[in-house]
């Protein structure tokens, strides 16, 4: 079965800890996107001192779509945070930026927009501990999933069959089948679940589609 994990994409962090609380009692982990602008086309809310007073019981992974994280990695290796996702796009030497969160004791993923390559994840396959493709363009929550992005989990997994993948954006009980189907361990869902009238069934919908077999 693969792992559910809402993603809160905010304006504002008052707007982030409101969302944390809705979901803490149906996930073990929150997903939390950050986009100040550089890396993206729009900003949302991207303050990591913010996290220094975060109270929850989720565990939280920081998507970072920043760019310059060969130095800007040190400001999200903080207590709360638990696990740190960066673009492979955004670094200059995206193996630099890894080793230096691994230093910091937080779980690493390396993450890469639609239109990159595959092949630029494999370096990372078996030292990150998940690899991530975006399945929509960044930034932006409520985008139409990409169909390609399928092709994308299938050579990953047939390559590396023990890593773990990661898939965001325009995961709903649908799209998300299909993503477990072709080898995704982790679907990361936004407006499917924020937009729903009762978010505890809404996560139970997507838990469901995520043991289908592949």
């Amino acid at each position: 079965m693969s792992e559910i994990i809402p993603a809160i994409n905010a304006e504002n962090f008052e707007e982030v800890r409101r969302r944390i609380k809705l979901v803490e009692p149906f996930v073990k982990w929150v997903h939390l996107d950050v986009a100040d602008g550089t890396f993206t086309s729009n900003a949302i809310w991207h303050q990591p001192a913010d996290l220094l007073t975060l109270e929850t019981q989720l565990l939280v992974e920081v998507h970072l779509m920043i760019s310059d994280m060969d130095f800007r990695w040190r400001d999200w290796v903080l207590p709360r945070v638990n696990r740190v996702i960066f673009h492979e796009e955004a670094a200059h030497d995206p193996e630099f930026v890894l080793n230096k969160v691994k230093e910091a004791r937080k779980e690493v993923g390396v993450a890469i927009r639609p239109e990159t390559d595959w092949k630029k994840l494999e370096p990372f396959c078996e030292k990150a501990d998940l690899v991530q493709t975006l399945a929509v363009p960044p930034g932006r929550a409520g985008q139409e999933f990409r169909l390609e992005t399928l092709d994308k989990i299938r050579h990953l997994r047939k390559i590396h069959p023990k890593c773990i993948i990661e898939i965001d954006g325009g995961i709903n009980p649908e799209t998300g089948k299909k993503c477990v189907s072709a080898g995704a361990n982790i679907l990361v869902s936004a407006n499917y679940i924020f937009n729903s009238e009762d978010i505890s069934k809404t996560i139970e919908n997507l838990k469901h589609v995520s043991s289908a077999r592949r």
